[in-house]
């Protein structure tokens, strides 16, 4: 069994069969003959040493060893493409394709604004922007599948480096026509007997937001709670309550509906960069950190704006 010399021709044409279920119709996919399919799959039956498929009035009916076989070799599939896929994308980008990561707050409410930045600069590189959650985010990074990477923790995953790139305070998002929408700035005692919506019991930030009212001795009507920010601000917006979120998403959900307000007691809100130190450094990575640190700016100026304005 260990001297056992599959070739990649009978297993295309095993998973073409599992695929249609009939061997003229696998012939015709494979632009090959009925016979060529039929003496290939009995050779690998032959040096599997096992029945793949029952012989039925004419048709095969994979067996249960057949469906298993066919489980690993969609994983081998599944693998090739995703190497042939990567294979177009450097082929259609020119000066090349940065990888990267992010807690879906920063893909939803930072990155695109850098990447606007970097496409209108770079028109002929390509970006891949996966958002993802911790701690399966900082695994990743510390695997050194991405080129950069944003978080909110102030430590570096290991096998990466850290450099600071935002800090801003978070904020409170209120429903259109709210009563305390005529205060410039809400302090904690605004709250009492207000209907709040708050992030997942598990998040840090929630853990924070709580103590501060528990310290100021404030009692909310705690309504729902969502797992994003960007779900707390939808609530919000259909009148269930008031929140405190991050201030990248209030601002980027800010318009009819949601309006934003700054909050009396300071709660840090911290993004950092991150980039892999064992992975081979594209140069296209220098060029997209000058556009993140140029759109967090922007942020703040927003930011100070509102502060000014309410």
């Amino acid at each position: 069994m260990g001297d056992m010399n599959l070739t990649h021709r009978q297993i295309d044409i095993f998973r073409t069969v599992m695929a249609t279920g009939h061997v003229t119709r696998a012939a015709e996919r494979l632009h090959t003959s009925q016979p060529t399919v039929s003496r290939e799959l009995a050779r690998l039956e032959q040096l599997l040493g096992m029945a793949l498929f029952d012989r039925v009035r004419g048709r095969l009916r994979p067996t249960v060893r057949a469906a298993a076989l066919l489980e690993e070799v969609e994983r081998s599939y599944i693998g090739l493409e995703r190497i042939a896929a990567t294979a177009v994308a450097l082929r259609q980008f020119a000066d090349g394709r940065l990888a990267l990561a992010g807690l879906p707050a920063l893909a939803h409410a930072l990155l695109p604004d850098a990447a606007r930045r970097f496409i209108a600069a770079h028109p002929r590189a390509g970006l891949s922007i996966t958002p993802q959650e911790s701690p399966l985010l900082e695994q990743w990074l510390t695997e050194q599948r991405f080129d950069l990477g944003l978080i909110e923790a102030r430590q570096a995953p290991p096998a990466t480096r850290l450099t600071p790139l935002l800090q801003a305070d978070e904020v409170v998002v209120l429903p259109e026509g709210h009563a305390l929408l005529a205060r410039r700035v809400l302090r904690p005692q605004d709250f009492a007997g207000q209907p709040f919506v708050s992030l997942a019991p598990a998040d840090p930030y929630r853990q924070v937001i709580d103590q501060m009212f528990e310290q100021q001795r404030v009692a909310r009507r705690m309504a729902v709670d969502a797992a994003s920010a960007v779900s707390v601000c939808a609530l919000v917006r259909q009148g269930l309550g008031l929140a405190i979120v991050n201030p990248l998403t209030a601002l980027e959900l800010a318009g009819p509906g949601l309006q934003v307000r700054p909050l009396a007691v300071a709660i840090p809100f911290h993004v950092g960069l991150v980039t892999p130190t064992l992975r081979a450094a594209s140069p296209l990575t220098p060029k997209f950190e000058q556009c993140l640190f140029d759109a967090a700016a922007a942020l703040l100026a927003r930011l100070k704006a509102l502060a000014r304005r309410t």
